[in-house]
Formats: C-alpha cells, structure tokens, sequence
C-alpha cells in the first residue's frame, strides 16, 4: 500500500443521499480514500450533502478526504436547469477545473477523472501532466428495434439520433482522441468500449463499475413460501419493463391456479411509461398479480428485496446499480444477455436470455421464471451463486481494491 500518494479526483455528481451517478461518486472517493488521500473536485451544489453525511455519519476514512468545489460563473450555467443541458454543461465544466485546480497550487501525484460515466465526452485532466485515471466509461448500447415497439416514434428517432451524436464523439472530435491518448489507465465498463475508442490493449481493462452496500449481512438465504418477482427502475423504454411485464404473465398463464396464487411481480419505480406500463398490466389481467409501488427510500427498498426470490431486469442499459443490490440479497437475475447485466451475472446466480425476435425474448425470460419457480434446487444453488457472486465482484470494498491495483501499477 503506497499511503503517500494523492489522487486528485474530478466527480461532477457525487451525493451520498442519492443513487445512481451520485451514489457512484461518492463511494468511489470513499474507496480511493481507504489506501490513499484523494482530493475530490465537484459541484458547489452538492456541498451541503457531503458536509451534512460526514457530519452524520463520522468515519476515520475521512482524514484521507478532500473536498473542493468549483462552479462556472453564473453567466455561463444560467441556462442549465435540471438535467437539461447537463452534458454541455458538463463539457464546459471539464475544461474549467484545469485553470481551477492550477490556481489552488495543489500536490498530488495522480489525476482521476471519476464521472460522468460516459465514453464520449472527454476528460482534459492529462493537461495537468500527471499519470492519468479515466474511468469507469462506458455507454448505453443502442436498443434494438424490435424492443421499441410498443414506444412512440419519437423515442425511436430519439434514441436513434443519441447514437448518432455518440457515434460522431467517439470517431471525429480531437479532444477525445486526447483523452484516450494521454489517460495512462482506461476502466472500461463493459466489452463495447474498447472497440467504440480504438484503445491499445496494454491501456485498458473491462472490469464492472456498479457495486452495492451489503444491505443483507446474513450467512444463510432462505427459500420463501411464496414467489415473489421484483424489478426496480425508471419507468422508461431503456429498462425494457414492458418485457417485464409480458414475460411474467406468460410464465404465470403456465402455472395452475393454485400456483398462481404463490406469485406477485412487484414494479418499484416510477417516471413517463407508467400509464403504458398499467395499461399492459390490465391487458393481460394482471391486476391481482403485478403491483406497481412508487419509489420508496433505500431501506423500504431493501426490506423488499429481502422478501423477494428472483429479480427480473431486462434491461438495454450499459449498466445497471439494482444488479448488484439484488446480488447481495441472493436474488438469482434474469436479464438479456447484452453489453451491461447479461455480462454481470453468470449461469451459476442467473439467465441472460440472448436478443431475438420480441416474442422469442418473451419466451426466454418467462421459461428461466418458470424453472426457477418449479426447480427448488435451482433456485436454492442459484440464490447462494447470486450472493457468493457479489461478495466476490460487487461489494463497494472490490471497487476500492481494484482501484487500488491500478494506482500501485501507475
């Protein structure tokens, strides 16, 4: 362990009250400070949170942690509200913190740029001529059409114009060709990355970036009575919910009427498609067995997928933070085997159903559902994978570990 080394830290969006980005943030500092002092550079804005949790919550691990906090002059964010112009935003922020961080006369040994999480924007941090961190980047796949079809037209043109925006980031602007040059060490999130940058093999490595608290802390796992599916998200096109829902009421349309009655979908979440998402529900007469339940806090939703058996995510993201919360509680996953979950799990903890034609993928999912509802063997073997798998790969402590096997090989 090299405890004289400062990694200075660029979060654009790092709040231990929330999830997502945010929560990903705020633990990755957390981990670099474990072996290391980190000066961590964010958003003025997100001041008050970490002062108010490390006020709440005191940790010797603290001593090790720096904050900063820099923002553009009003003139040139008054346009930003919300998530609206955020990655310009983002953009212009990049290349503001390099005169910043050179007036502070900081010292430090290696630069990290921490997030946003994406592969198409780029980071200026090798300007300050430092071994350089980029990562974890990665993307969200493009959606095949044939999951698209029960979402309007202009969600297609929408998703299809994004692409086309990445797609044009990652092959013509110079300042990410810049980037991935002079970053000493890329963490790729998933196995498309180094194929959309071009980057040189000894430069790279594909490890996950998403990772969990350990909400469950038990040695055993114990098998339920009843069958409780559960799947956490946005309500949008990108977590694929519609297949959640056709999938289990194929699966539950096999079973016989006292079967049935073992088994309830629970959708945690919220956002635009819900009132598409209802109407599937209704379609199918799924009203006594699917239940929609608004975001709840961290703990409700811990207690939920303590009381669950399966989580079903058959989700088009390069990512996903609920794999590994499910992970932890030993739920087996059920997903689409793609860039983001499908390369998370294994067949020893779940079923990545390949892409197909819609109705084929429909299949897939409910008959893995099936078997784990009729198979308590395989389900038993698969809840301890899911775990054992987590402890492994998962946990917040893994992140800081291979964080800590980059810094020492920089």
């Amino acid at each position: 362990m090299i405890t004289r080394q400062t990694i200075l830290a660029t979060c654009y969006a790092i709040n231990p009250y929330k999830g997502s980005e945010d929560a990903m943030g705020w633990n990755f500092v957390y981990q670099i400070a474990r072996f290391r002092k980190v000066i961590a550079i964010t958003r003025e804005n997100n001041r008050p949170h970490i002062e108010k949790f490390i006020a709440e919550n005191p940790d010797s691990v603290y001593q090790n942690m720096q904050f900063l906090y820099f923002d553009l002059p009003y003139w040139m964010r008054f346009w930003k509200k919300g998530s609206r112009g955020a990655m310009l935003y983002y953009y212009i922020w990049q290349k503001g913190i390099i005169p910043f961080i050179r007036k502070q006369k900081l010292d430090f040994d290696i630069v990290h740029n921490v997030n946003f999480h994406n592969n198409w924007t780029p980071s200026f941090l090798w300007k300050l001529k430092k071994p350089m961190v980029w990562g974890p980047v990665g993307h969200h796949p493009l959606i095949p059409k044939q999951y698209l079809k029960d979402y309007s037209r202009k969600y297609f043109i929408k998703d299809r114009i994004a692409w086309m925006v990445k797609n044009f980031f990652w092959q013509f602007p110079s300042s990410l060709k810049k980037t991935v040059k002079y970053s000493d060490h890329i963490w790729c999130m998933n196995s498309s990355v180094p194929e959309k940058l071009n980057i040189e093999q000894e430069k790279y490595i594909i490890h996950p970036s998403v990772a969990s608290e350990d909400f469950y802390r038990k040695d055993e796992i114990p098998l339920k009575s009843d069958f409780t599916v559960i799947s956490v998200g946005r309500f949008v096109p990108l977590k694929g919910f519609d297949l959640t829902i056709r999938s289990f009421a194929r699966f539950l349309h096999g079973l016989s009427d006292e079967n049935r009655k073992k088994c309830k979908l629970l959708l945690v979440g919220t956002g635009e498609q819900r009132s598409l998402y209802q109407s599937l529900i209704e379609r199918y007469s799924m009203e006594n067995f699917i239940q929609i339940i608004e975001w709840v806090d961290r703990a409700a939703l811990m207690r939920l997928y303590e009381t669950s058996s399966v989580f079903l995510f058959p989700s088009h993201e390069g990512a996903g933070m609920v794999i590994p919360e499910a992970l932890s509680f030993g739920l087996p996953v059920v997903c689409i085997q793609n860039e983001g979950p499908g390369e998370f799990i294994t067949h020893e903890c779940g079923f990545a159903i390949p892409k197909q034609a819609y109705n084929e993928t429909v299949t897939g999912l409910s008959n893995a559902l099936s078997r784990l509802f009729s198979e308590n063997d395989l389900l038993a073997e698969m809840s301890k994978g899911a775990r054992t798998h987590y402890l492994k790969k998962f946990s917040w402590n893994k992140r800081g570990e291979h964080l800590n096997d980059i810094y020492n090989k920089l």
